[in-house]
């Protein structure tokens, strides 16, 4: 095994003193060209890598930040099945990487907790990611670092917040069904649990129908996981039953897509016979045919703003706890018509 560069052999290589190697590598203020340039040629030629882990030690910094999003769907083994997620994290990841920083991705279970990572390996701050027990995140506050709580609607210790008004997208989603008509709109959904986003977009589901004076039917109310699979089973139980339901609000795009791929093989027509909601705006649901009218998030710049907030605090350029609501829209596609 080769012998690995240090900063040592570049101050060495090029007859300068270690602080002002450490200087250039660093991205000091006050450093001539020439010095940089001879640093950086030095770099690529020996082919030094830095070692984070004593530069951490040495500045007790990590550079490491930690997302963590809990397995609360029963049976789910991979947070990444909803794209949702793999759209979120990316967003996380791309903007922690251009500012030097890496990221620990952690799905645990919603018991679980996730302070024993954060102390192994001395990250830097955390992004959590849904909804934990009370207790988790009384917990959490005993870590004593920045936190950044991402659709989370328990926020008892006063950490910061991004998220969308999931109660309104829920309201916005259906009241775009009810103004196309449709008065009989079934529910589908993933588990409904006090406080978690489901939970609010069916309280906003509820508002509408009474708001229109539409009576609520239980029995149009399809709870399941939210995956692609428990779309088309949901979907089946639906168009199985008696009834006469012109539209179904889903409340994640990838439960909408089952849905449609289930209404079709039953031969319903998408949206003559059936229109179908969906929420999130994931690219997906712009590539099924009929494509998915949907209520569109910016997914993208939730993770962004969480990374912004984060670096902010540990930084100390954060001092009070910041809460970031992002606007809904209503987008409009080929699965929904007015009757």
């Amino acid at each position: 095994m080769s012998k690995r560069i240090t900063i040592k052999d570049v101050a060495e290589d090029t007859g300068l003193s270690i602080a002002a190697v450490s200087y250039v590598l660093n991205g000091k203020e006050g450093v001539r060209p020439e010095t940089r340039e001879l640093v950086l040629s030095a770099v690529e030629r020996l082919g030094y890598v830095p070692n984070y882990t004593a530069r951490g030690l040495a500045s007790h910094r990590s550079r490491l930040i930690g997302v963590c999003s809990p397995q609360t769907e029963p049976g789910s083994k991979l947070m990444f099945d909803n794209p949702f997620y793999s759209k979120l994290f990316s967003s996380i990841e791309y903007e922690c990487r251009q500012e030097g920083y890496h990221v620990i991705v952690s799905g645990t279970d919603a018991d679980e907790s996730f302070l024993k990572l954060a102390q192994q390996r001395s990250l830097d701050g955390m992004i959590i990611v849904g909804s934990y027990s009370k207790e988790f995140y009384s917990d959490l506050k005993k870590a004593n670092m920045p936190v950044v709580l991402v659709d989370t609607y328990q926020n008892t210790e006063r950490f910061h917040e991004v998220r969308i008004d999931d109660r309104k997208g829920g309201y916005m989603a259906t009241q775009y069904l009810i103004e196309l008509g449709h008065r009989n709109i079934a529910f589908i959904s993933g588990t409904l649990r006090e406080q978690g986003v489901t939970q609010l977009r069916f309280e906003g589901y509820r508002r509408a129908l009474e708001e229109s004076s539409i009576s609520y039917r239980k029995e149009l109310v399809f709870p399941g996981v939210v995956s692609f699979q428990s779309g088309m089973e949901s979907a089946q139980r639906v168009l199985s039953q008696k009834n006469d339901v012109t539209a179904m609000f889903c409340t994640a795009d990838i439960l909408a897509i089952g849905a449609l791929k289930k209404a079709l093989e039953m031969g319903r027509r998408i949206p003559d016979d059936l229109s179908i909601m969906g929420f999130d705006n994931l690219n997906i649901s712009e590539y099924t045919s009929p494509s998915i009218t949907t209520v569109g998030q910016d997914i993208e710049m939730k993770g962004k703003l969480a990374v912004e907030i984060i670096l902010d605090d540990i930084n100390n350029l954060e001092k009070e706890p910041r809460c970031i609501v992002l606007p809904l829209e209503i987008v409009e596609r080929q699965s929904t018509r007015s009757i």
